[in-house]
């Protein structure tokens, strides 16, 4: 039998066993059959966070209050929530999902992180930029203990998933980044924490590494014009507890400055070579 021949409803069905969104839109460019029941709403819908409209009302923003009445399709609706992050909790988080598994990312602002000397205008400023998509960003003036701190409940994110915890900041004339490495952790409360040393500072060509700095990770220019750098990964299996997370450089006591903190933002961390 023709496959094409099946009712479209029953192609739907099919395809409602498809875990990840990524998947449905290869499948949906096999055949006209495909394409059509691909735009289901029975199936976006399994796509589409259960708690949404809680998450929505935690945004002041006009646009995204009404997103459910205005979306034309659960489709558009999932496509609008994956590319465009939706600020929330007074301007301090975002939340979007990420678009190829339909998991739910969160970005912490610098404003909703602990970060020491942050209230000394001698040492921290803040400050707009256009690229941020908060109101504000933490600008390093100079500090010699550089210490951010920060925690996300695991209640917020997407249940049996892997995460990956990044650092998104950008560096403006840097200076005392090349001295010592940044120690960066990630742990669930109880768990195994996660540390690393890493180079920030993006400018640096190799020959001016010295071998503290050898064959350390360094940052990655993102879509949207700012610097992230991976900091560790763990596994949210939705027993609820907090993510703590931590960038440190306390040990060379040389002062630093030229860096933007925009906030630490936890996606999916998807197994390598998928």
């Amino acid at each position: 039998m023709d496959f094409q021949a099946l009712p479209e409803g029953c192609i739907a069905h099919i395809l409602s066993y498809i875990d990840i969104p990524a998947d449905l839109c290869r499948l949906s460019l096999v055949c006209w059959a495909f394409c059509s029941a691909a735009e289901s709403d029975a199936i976006w819908d399994r796509f589409i966070p259960s708690d949404l409209v809680s998450i929505i009302s935690r945004s002041h923003s006009e646009s995204s209050s009404s997103l459910l009445a205005t979306s034309s399709s659960k489709k558009a609706l999932y496509l609008t929530l994956s590319d465009h992050p939706i600020i929330i909790d007074h301007g301090t988080k975002s939340f979007q999902l990420d678009k190829r598994t339909g998991k739910k990312c969160y970005m912490v602002s610098a404003r909703d992180l602990w970060i020491c000397w942050v209230e000394t205008p001698q040492y921290w400023n803040w400050t707009t930029i256009p690229e941020s998509r908060f109101q504000q960003v933490a600008v390093l003036r100079a500090v010699c203990w550089f210490d951010i701190r920060g925690a996300i409940s695991t209640h917020e994110l997407s249940s049996n998933t892997h995460y990956a915890a990044y650092l998104v900041f950008n560096m403006v004339d840097p200076d005392g980044f090349h001295h010592y490495p940044v120690e960066l952790s990630v742990g669930i409360i109880g768990g195994p924490i996660s540390t690393k040393n890493v180079c920030l500072d993006p400018y640096l060509e190799e020959s001016e590494l010295d071998d503290r700095f050898q064959g350390l990770q360094r940052p990655n220019v993102r879509n949207d014009g700012l610097l992230e750098i991976e900091m560790g990964e763990f596994f949210n299996s939705g027993m609820g507890d907090e993510v703590q997370i931590r960038v440190s450089e306390t040990q060379s006591n040389m002062w630093k400055h030229g860096f933007l903190l925009e906030g630490i933002e936890v996606r999916p961390k998807m197994p390598a070579g998928t």
